[in-house]
């Protein structure tokens, strides 16, 4: 400590005129250099950090401001969208069961149309068999009829001569006069 003091007591005390050097003395040179050197830095560099600093607190201010501003933009946007979205999943629910009730409905028209048009041809297979049967005996009973009409005559053909025959017209001829009587 005593050589720092010894410095600035021989600074003070030491001739001006004379030569000019260099003080190689470190300790005693290096604490009033830094100094002097901040001294100059802070008198003359404090408007200009100062104004550098403010330039950049307003640009960071500024890049705040628009951050905000773009992020209120975008919840905006967002709530739009998200409204929009839960529109239109409203709307898609509700053309989906719509949808579904359309569906469940053309089904049971399709089920029922169906077992109408299936009640329908039972019918027709119903009344077409029931008509082939009719037409099959009416046609059963012409042929057991036309038989028995031609053995009816073959036997009388072959049982009846012509006295007999004549007798049986006369006959007949003698109820349809008794029957006339009656009616008249």
């Amino acid at each position: 400590m005593k050589n720092v003091t010894d410095s600035f007591v021989s600074l003070v005390h030491r001739p001006f005129a004379g030569s000019f050097g260099f003080n190689t003395d470190i300790l005693a040179t290096n604490p009033i250099n830094l100094s002097v050197v901040l001294g100059v830095l802070i008198f003359f560099g404090k408007g200009v950090l100062s104004d550098l600093l403010d330039n950049r607190k307003l640009r960071i201010l500024n890049t705040i401001r628009n951050s905000e501003e773009l992020q209120g933009g975008a919840i905006e946007r967002l709530e739009k969208a998200r409204a929009r979205l839960r529109k239109v999943e409203m709307e898609a629910d509700q053309f989906r069961v719509n949808g579904y009730s359309e569906i469940e409905r053309e089904k049971l028209n399709l089920i029922n149309s169906t077992y109408k048009t299936l009640e329908q041809l039972e019918n027709y297979k119903n009344e077409t068999i029931h008509f082939e049967q009719q037409r099959a005996i009416n046609q059963v009973r012409q042929r057991v009829f036309q038989q028995a009409l031609q053995g009816a005559l073959g036997t009388l053909n072959s049982c009846l001569n012509k006295e007999l025959h004549l007798r049986t017209i006369s006959a007949n001829i003698g109820m349809f006069g008794a029957m006339k009587e009656i009616i008249d």
